[in-house]
């Protein structure tokens, strides 16, 4: 089964994951959703690293590894970006993009 699977489906799949992330991102006025579709586009790159490594270099890991470095990088993204969020929360009482323009120095 796994057998029938190529490197273009892959592909495939992962575009349509980093676009559909870049279109949430762009249309989207809600802090938490702009993060998740960050973290979509993450996950598509991570992907096409693992697709990469599977089909051209299988007797190497390098693909997995730098998946990993990415995932431990999103981690600590999502939790500097949710910090943001809940101080922006507290002050405004609102995480719209519209009324954190407000915020002046």
């Amino acid at each position: 089964m796994w057998q029938d699977i190529t490197l273009q489906d892959v592909l495939i799949v992962s575009t349509l994951m980093f676009f559909s992330g870049v279109y949430g991102f762009l249309t989207r006025r809600n802090l938490i959703t702009m993060l998740m579709s960050v973290e979509l586009m993450l996950n598509a790159v991570n992907i096409n690293f693992v697709a990469f490594n599977y089909f051209l270099h299988p007797e190497n890991m390098h693909g997995m590894f730098f998946a990993l470095f990415v995932v431990v990088i999103a981690a600590a993204e999502a939790s500097v970006a949710i910090a943001i969020i809940i101080g922006i929360y507290r002050r405004f009482k609102s995480i719209n993009i519209e009324d954190v323009s407000n915020m002046k120095y």
